[in-house]
C-alpha cells in the first residue's frame, strides 16, 4: 500500500511540471502609483544591459522593511519604467536598465515616501545606492501623539484576516474566545466551529496539521492558549496548493513569533471562578540559531450542566414516551509543550525542526432520572449515574527544509509524523428509586492515531507579473480503534456482554497528491488565479466482526478559479473551487456509546467522501475611516456526511445517532461586515451572517420502510465589538454575539449568545500588564432548545449551560531583546484534509462517540 502511494506522488509530480494552474502571487505594499504598474503585463519598455540595486531599512530601528515597492521613473519623460518589491531582507534588484537619468520613488504603508532623484546609469554599469532609510509615518507634536491603528480585520487577496493579538479580552482564555470574534466563524458553547454554517473545515496551527485538531477540533481549541494567537486566517476559496479537504474552507491559527537576538521569557496567568491558566513561553537566538521552548497548562472546573429531554418514538406499533432531566458537571485539563530549533545553513538555506505535545483530561460526570411510558401507561423510573473520561496524548515532530534562490523563487521539503492516543471511555451506575445500586456498566474505547507526511514544493516567477507552483505530497496513515462493553451487578466483576459489544476497526488511507498553480496580474490590476490538484485516496479498512469493508480507492480532480479587480477604493472579488470531505473517525467509528441509553451513538465505517462545489462574490470598500465586505456565496454538496436518527428496535424509547452519504445540501447566502476607525484609539465593528439551506436525503426507519427527508429554512448569526486604547495605558473591550436556530436534516438546533467585557492596564515599563474579563455576566445561563423530528421519533432537548465567569490576568516579560532582520523560514506539512464531527450539540447525558480522526 506504501509503495503505491509514493508511486503515484512520483507520477503525479511529473504530471504537475507539465500542468501549469493558479495559486497566490504575493501582493505589492506600499501606496498604489497613479501611473502603470511597474514591471506588469503589457509594459514595452526598452531593455538595456545596467543595473540598479540597494536595500531599504528602517531609520528607527535599522532593520529591513519587507516588501517595500519600488518605482523607477525617467527624468526625461515622468513615465515610469521599471519597477519591483523589496524581499523579505529589504534588498531589491532593478535589472537590463538603458542608460539614462531617472529617478526613483520608494514607498511602503506606515512609513513616508522616500524619493532618490538624479539616478545616473551608464551602458553595463551596476550602481549600488545601498541603505536607503525609510521614516516612520508617526509624527510627534510637543504633547500631542498622532498614531495609526492597524485594522482589527484586514481583507487580502484569498482570506479574511482577524489580528487576534489586539484582543485584550482573551487573556487567560484559549482559542475558542478568539475564534468566536472572527468574521464568517460561528463557534457553538461546546467549542465547535463552523464556516458559513458547515462545519467541514480544516484547522490549521501555524500553517501544519497536528493530530490534536484531527480528533476534536473544539478539545484542540481549549489547547491553544488565547494571547499566544497573533491573527486567525479564514480562506473561503483555497487555492490548488492547499490539500482538497475542507468543504468548507480553512481556518489557520498563527501564533505570535519573533525575530529577537537574546534571550526572553514570557509569563502569562489568568484566574477566574471557572477556570485558570499558566503559560511560560521562552526563546534564544545567537546568530544564525534560534530555540524556543513553551509550555501552556489550563484548568476548568465549576462548569455545570442541566438538561431535560421529552422524546416519542413508534416501533411495531408500540408508542413510547421518555421524560427524562439531568444534572451535571465537568472539570478538565489542558496542556501543550514545544520545543522548536531553527538554523540558516547559509544566506539563502534554512532547517526548522519541533516537537510539540499536547495532553487532554477531560472528566464529565452526569446524574440522569429516566421515566418511560409505554402506550400511556407509566413505568418504574431509573437512576443513572454517569462519570465519562476523555483523554488524549498527541505528539507531533517535523522537519523542513528551504532554499530560497531569489526573491519568489523557493524549493522546499517537510516532514511530519504525528501520533494521537486516545481513550474515550464511560463508567455507569445503575440506581432503583431508593437510589440503592442495581447494576453497572462500563464502555473503554482506546484509539491511536497516526500519520507520517512528505510534501515537496516549488515556485518561480515568470517575469514580474506571474508566478507558477508545483508540488507534490504522500500522506501515511494508521486508525486503530479498540472498544468493550461491559456489564456487572452491583457486587460481582465486569464481564464482556455478548452481540457485538466487543470490537476493533482497523483503517489504513493512504493519500496521494500532486498541483500546479498559475496567477497572471495585469497593469490595470486585473489578478487571475487558477490551479488545479489531484488527490488519489488508498482504502484498507476492516472491522473484528465483519472483516475487510471493501470500500474502495477513489481519486478527485479539484479544480480551483480566483479572479480580483481593484478600483477607486474598492475590490470585487470572485472565485470558485471544488472541495472533499473525507469522513472522521468520529463518524467512522463502530463503538457502540450508550453513555445515555436513551441517546445512542455508533459510527459507520463504510462511509464514503462528500463532494461540495463552491462560488463566491464578495465586493469591499474603504470609505474615510470605515471599511466594509459583503460577500454572496452559493454551495452544494454531494453524498453529503450526514447525521441520521432513528428509534431504536431493541431499547424501548432510545434513539440511535448515526451517520450515513444520504444527503443533498444546497446553502445561499451573504456574510456582511462593517469596521469603523472611530479615531487612532476607538475601533467598532458590526457583522451578520445569514444563509438559506435546503437539504434532503432518503434513509430506511427502523420498521424497514424507505424514508424520504426534506429541511429547509434561515439561518443568521451576528454580532458587535469596540475596542478602546487610553491614556496611562489604559485600555477596554467589548464583545456580543448572538447565533439563531441551525437546520439540521431532521429538525433544528437551538441558537444561543455570548459577551465579554475586558480591561486591561500595562506597566509603564511595557513589560507586563494586569487585567480583568468577565463573560455572561448578566445571564445566569443559556438555554440551547433543540427539535429533531422524523415519521417515527420526535425530540425536544433542553441543554442548560451555566457560564457567567470572571478572571484576572497578569503578564510579564523578562530578559533584554534586540532586533533582528526576519527571517524566511522553511515550510511546513499542510495536512488540511478530514472531516471532523462538529457543530452538534450532543444529545443530552450523552457523550461524543471516542476517537481521532484518521488524518
Amino acid at each position: 500500500m506504501k509503495s503505491n502511494a509514493l508511486l503515484i506522488v512520483t507520477t503525479l509530480l511529473a504530471a504537475s511540471l507539465l500542468t501549469p494552474a493558479l495559486a497566490q502571487f504575493p501582493g505589492m505594499g506600499g501606496t498604489p502609483q497613479p501611473k502603470a504598474l511597474p514591471g506588469t503585463a503589457g509594459d514595452q519598455s526598452p531593455k538595456g544591459n545596467a543595473k540598479l540595486t540597494g536595500s531599504i531599512i528602517d531609520s528607527t530601528q535599522a532593520k529591513a522593511v519587507e516588501f517595500a515597492s519600488i518605482a523607477l521613473y525617467s527624468k526625461a519623460t515622468g513615465k515610469t519604467v521599471d519597477g519591483t518589491v523589496a524581499d523579505e531582507k529589504g534588498k531589491f534588484v532593478l535589472s537590463k536598465l538603458v542608460a539614462g537619468e531617472y529617478r526613483m520613488l520608494i514607498t511602503f504603508v506606515g512609513f513616508r515616501n522616500k524619493t532618490i532623484d538624479n539616478v545616473v546609469l551608464a551602458n553595463g554599469q551596476t550602481l549600488d545606492l545601498g541603505s536607503i532609510k525609510l521614516s516612520s509615518g508617526v509624527k510627534t507634536l510637543e504633547e500631542v501623539t498622532v498614531t495609526g491603528q492597524a485594522a482589527l480585520i484586514e481583507e487580502k487577496v484569498d482570506r479574511l484576516v482577524y489580528n487576534a493579538d489586539k484582543d485584550i479580552t482573551a487573556k487567560g482564555g484559549d482559542a475558542t474566545d478568539i475564534l468566536r470574534k472572527v468574521p464568517l466563524l460561528t463557534v457553538d458553547l461546546d467549542g465547535n466551529v463552523s464556516l458559513r454554517g458547515s462545519s467541514n473545515i480544516r484547522v490549521l496551527i501555524n500553517n501544519k496539521p497536528s493530530t490534536i485538531v484531527a480528533s476534536s477540533v473544539a478539545d484542540a481549541l481549549k489547547q491553544i492558549p488565547a494571547d499566544q494567537i497573533k491573527t486567525v486566517e479564514v480562506i473561503t476559496s483555497p487555492s490548488a496548493k492547499y490539500d482538497a479537504e475542507g468543504s468548507g474552507g480553512i481556518i489557520n491559527i498563527i501564533t505570535k513569533k519573533n525575530s529577537l537576538q537574546g534571550l526572553n521569557l514570557n509569563i502569562d496567568s489568568g484566574v477566574g471562578n471557572r477556570g485558570s491558566m499558566l503559560s511560560l513561553n521562552g526563546s534564544y537566538r545567537k546568530g544564525k540559531a534560534g530555540f524556543t521552548i513553551g509550555g501552556f497548562g489550563r484548568a476548568m472546573y465549576n462548569t455545570i450542566t442541566k438538561t431535560n429531554l421529552d422524546q416519542t418514538s413508534q416501533v411495531n406499533g408500540v408508542t413510547t414516551l421518555t421524560r427524562q432531566s439531568g444534572d451535571g458537571t465537568s472539570n478538565g485539563l489542558f496542556g501543550q509543550y514545544n520545543l522548536g530549533f531553527d538554523y540558516d545553513l547559509a544566506k539563502n538555506q534554512s532547517l526548522t525542526a519541533g516537537v510539540r505535545y499536547g495532553v487532554r483530561n477531560m472528566l464529565s460526570q452526569q446524574d440522569l432520572v429516566t421515566q418511560l411510558f409505554t402506550n400511556g401507561t407509566p413505568g418504574s423510573s431509573s437512576n443513572r449515574n454517569v462519570d465519562t473520561k476523555n483523554l488524549s496524548g498527541t505528539v507531533d515532530a517535523n522537519v523542513d527544509y528551504l532554499h530560497t534562490f531569489k526573491p519568489q523563487q523557493e524549493w522546499s521539503i517537510s516532514t511530519l509524523y504525528s501520533r494521537n492516543d486516545l481513550t474515550n471511555n464511560f463508567d455507569a451506575d445503575l440506581l432503583n428509586n431508593m437510589s440503592a445500586l442495581t447494576g453497572r456498566q462500563r464502555n473503554l474505547n482506546k484509539n491511536v492515531n497516526q500519520e507520517f507526511t512528505l510534501q515537496t514544493d516549488y515556485q518561480t516567477p515568470i517575469k514580474k507579473n506571474q508566478l507558477i507552483e508545483f508540488g507534490a505530497k504522500g500522506i501515511i496513515r494508521q486508525v486503530n480503534s479498540d472498544y468493550r462493553y461491559l456489564l456487572a451487578g452491583p457486587t460481582g466483576e465486569f464481564t464482556t456482554e455478548k452481540n457485538g459489544t466487543q470490537g476493533a476497526l482497523l483503517y489504513h488511507q493512504n493519500i496521494a497528491a500532486a498541483y500546479s498553480s498559475y496567477t497572471y496580474t495585469t497593469k490595470k490590476r486585473y489578478t487571475l488565479k487558477g490551479g488545479l490538484r489531484y488527490e488519489h485516496t488508498f482504502i484498507d479498512a476492516s472491522t473484528e466482526e465483519d472483516g475487510t469493508l471493501g470500500i474502495g480507492n477513489y481519486g478527485v480532480l479539484v479544480p480551483s478559479v480566483n479572479a480580483s479587480k481593484t478600483f477607486k477604493g474598492t475590490t470585487l472579488k470572485l472565485g470558485y473551487n471544488r472541495r472533499i470531505q473525507r469522513p472522521g473517525l468520529q463518524q467512522l467509528n463502530p463503538n457502540f456509546n450508550a453513555a445515555n441509553p436513551q441517546n445512542i451513538t455508533i459510527g459507520n465505517p463504510s462511509l464514503r467522501p462528500e463532494l461540495t462545489n463552491n462560488i463566491e462574490l464578495g465586493v469591499s470598500r474603504t470609505i474615510k475611516k470605515t471599511f466594509i465586505n459583503a460577500t454572496f456565496f452559493g454551495r452544494s454538496t454531494n453524498n453529503a456526511i450526514t447525521q441520521v436518527r432513528q428509534p431504536s428496535d431493541t431499547l424501548a424509547g432510545a434513539i440511535v445517532t448515526t451517520y450515513q452519504n444520504i444527503g443533498r445540501q444546497y446553502t445561499f447566502g451573504t456574510n456582511t461586515f462593517a469596521n469603523v476607525a472611530v479615531t487612532s484609539k476607538i475601533n467598532v465593528g458590526i457583522f451578520l451572517n445569514a444563509f438559506y439551506t435546503s437539504l434532503t436525503g432518503q434513509t430506511t426507519n427502523a420498521d424497514g420502510v424507505s424514508e424520504s427527508l426534506t429541511n429547509t429554512g434561515f439561518n443568521v448569526s451576528g454580532g458587535t465589538f469596540a475596542s478602546a486604547q487610553f491614556s496611562n495605558g489604559w485600555g477596554a473591550q467589548a464583545f456580543g454575539f448572538l447565533q439563531g436556530s441551525q437546520v439540521q436534516l431532521q429538525g433544528t438546533q437551538g441558537g444561543f449568545g455570548f459577551y465579554t467585557l475586558g480591561v486591561k492596564k500595562d506597566f509603564k515599563s511595557k513589560k507586563g500588564s494586569v487585567g480583568i474579563a468577565a463573560e455572561n455576566f448578566l445571564s445566569n445561563r443559556f438555554n440551547i432548545h433543540t427539535v429533531l423530528n422524523s415519521a417515527q421519533f420526535n425530540q425536544v432537548n433542553d441543554v442548560y449551560l451555566y457560564n457567567r465567569g470572571i478572571r484576572l490576568t497578569f503578564t510579564y516579560k523578562i530578559g533584554k531583546m534586540t532586533m533582528d532582520a526576519p527571517r524566511k523560514k522553511a515550510k511546513s506539512v499542510n495536512n488540511d484534509d478530514v472531516k471532523s464531527d462538529g457543530g452538534s450539540q450532543a444529545p443530552a447525558g450523552g457523550t461524543s462517540s471516542g476517537g481521532g480522526t484518521p488524518r
